[in-house]
């Protein structure tokens, strides 16, 4: 189930990196703790006891240690094609990777399309904002598709700002949208 919404939230870029065994490959790893895949950072929405969305969210003193290896260790050797996958990407890898000090990041929010306008998402959501005040965070940080207009509009209802974007729109068109909300 992780691996399905992780990838529906990154919006099919997890099978685009890792291949046709790519829901395999994050479902291994996803057992392993510290790594920002991990089933540590998970939190799962139920509905009548099935599973129906799931966040996935950490702070940035977690991000700064995690490590790649049971992600590559799950990969095998499909850990070339995510290798090759993020040395063409790099710029993008980069400002994805990159969690502001203080911040509780959200890395990725997840709903059953036929559930979607239902309050999930926002009881997600609130439940970020709640670990994130938690654990001391300043801020709650996340990065979502700019065509993504759904999502963009639930964060701004729930006080989020959107803070840069992805890349300049001077140069071509946003590709993502950095949002913040002060906790």
């Amino acid at each position: 189930m992780f691996a399905r919404y992780l990838d529906q939230a990154a919006e099919g870029f997890f099978g685009f990196m890792l291949g046709r065994q790519a829901a395999s490959i994050i479902a291994d790893a996803y057992a392993e703790p510290g790594h920002s895949l991990s089933y540590e950072h998970v939190v799962f929405a139920e509905r009548d006891g099935v599973i129906v969305g799931m966040s996935l969210a950490y702070t940035d003193e977690q991000h700064r240690e995690f490590s790649d290896e049971p992600l590559e260790r799950a990969a095998g050797r499909a850990a070339r094609r995510m290798k090759m996958v993020r040395v063409l990407l790099a710029p993008l890898w980069r400002i994805l990777e990159t969690v502001p000090e203080g911040d509780f990041y959200l890395q990725a929010i997840a709903v059953d399309p036929e559930l979607r306008g239902a309050g999930i998402g926002t009881l997600l959501l609130e439940d970020a904002i709640e670990r994130g005040t938690r654990n001391g965070s300043a801020r709650l940080t996340l990065d979502v598709a700019a065509r993504n207009d759904g999502a963009r509009r639930l964060y701004a209802r729930r006080g989020f700002a959107e803070s840069s974007e992805w890349p300049s729109p001077r140069i071509v068109p946003t590709v993502f949208v950095r949002m913040t909300r002060t906790l």
